[in-house]
């Protein structure tokens, strides 16, 4: 069913009429739409659902159309921007256009669905936000760094969990707790995969979040556990276009202390959650697209 929500999407580009943003959209890379697989399987297929998956995934692409421009990016799953290809301006407002025709679509489906929906974009507006505050220096604050991590990723996909529960008539809390923690974990795996994934899988130059000024999980606990000189190295090393010695050392010093297998215990906890939850409810293939996210490699 997820073919109808691709249907369903190029018909909402379709009723802009506007061939521009039409060829704009069909640049996009569509990911691994792991949004509309949860909803479609706590829900069913449905008009109703198929709309609120599209709104979803809209909703997302416009986020990462913003996200580029923040973070100047050239490329998003391997493939040329739109902000690189069409520059900051059509990037920003082909982001708006796809979160009015959003907002547009969700009034019509369920007022509770549109304002889970609509409560989840000002959480990913304010992640988005905070991201770029975090990023203008190197931090060690985790409590900081899990809220934005929050907001900007998981709000999006416990949103799409809970949308999905309402539509259903199934218990909404249960299922917005699975997205949260799915959401939480998917951005902690991407945080390693940045730094353990070469070019080619990830799309991306490797440690590029780092690059970025991001200074995700991983490089909190590897500065909690290096030497006051070592620690100086790696402050000094954020925000710099890393030579390729810069990024062994990096890497090196992660191998020594175990800091992949750190920060993928700590997803891992968040996943086991949420399967055992879903095994409570007898939903065993919202269990497996949980073990199968621990799991990925890209």
């Amino acid at each position: 069913m997820i073919n109808a929500v691709e249907r369903k999407i190029e018909q909402y580009m379709t009723e802009l009429d506007d061939t521009y943003v039409s060829s704009l959209y069909r640049k996009l890379p569509q990911g691994k739409r792991l949004r509309t697989k949860l909803i479609l399987k706590i829900a069913g297929s449905d008009l109703k659902v198929i709309k609120t998956a599209a709104t979803v995934e809209m909703i997302h692409a416009a986020s990462l159309l913003h996200d580029d421009v923040i973070d100047n990016a050239n490329t998003r799953r391997g493939k040329v921007s739109v902000n690189a290809s069409e520059g900051d301006k059509i990037a920003i407002m082909m982001g708006d256009i796809l979160y009015s025709k959003a907002f547009f679509e969700l009034i019509g489906i369920s007022p509770e669905v549109a304002k889970v929906v609509s409560n989840a974009v000002v959480q990913l507006s304010l992640g988005e936000l905070a991201d770029v505050k975090l990023s203008r220096k190197f931090h060690t604050n985790r409590d900081d760094y899990l809220t934005m991590l929050y907001q900007k990723t998981a709000s999006l996909m416990e949103a799409s969990a809970e949308s999905a529960a309402i539509l259903a008539g199934k218990p909404r809390q249960a299922y917005r707790q699975y997205g949260k923690n799915l959401g939480m974990a998917f951005q902690m795996i991407d945080d390693i995969l940045d730094i353990t994934a070469d070019h080619q899988t990830l799309g991306k130059p490797a440690l590029h979040d780092f690059v970025e000024g991001k200074v995700t999980l991983p490089y909190m606990y590897l500065y909690a556990v290096l030497s006051p000189d070592e620690q100086r190295n790696l402050v000094s090393l954020h925000r710099k276009r890393l030579t390729l010695e810069e990024m062994q050392w990096i890497k090196m010093k992660m191998a020594e202390h175990k800091i992949i297998e750190m920060a993928y215990t700590e997803a891992k906890v968040l996943i086991t959650e949420a399967i055992a939850l879903m095994e409570s409810l007898g939903e065993q293939d919202l269990s497996q697209i949980a073990k199968e996210m621990i799991e990925r490699t890209f």
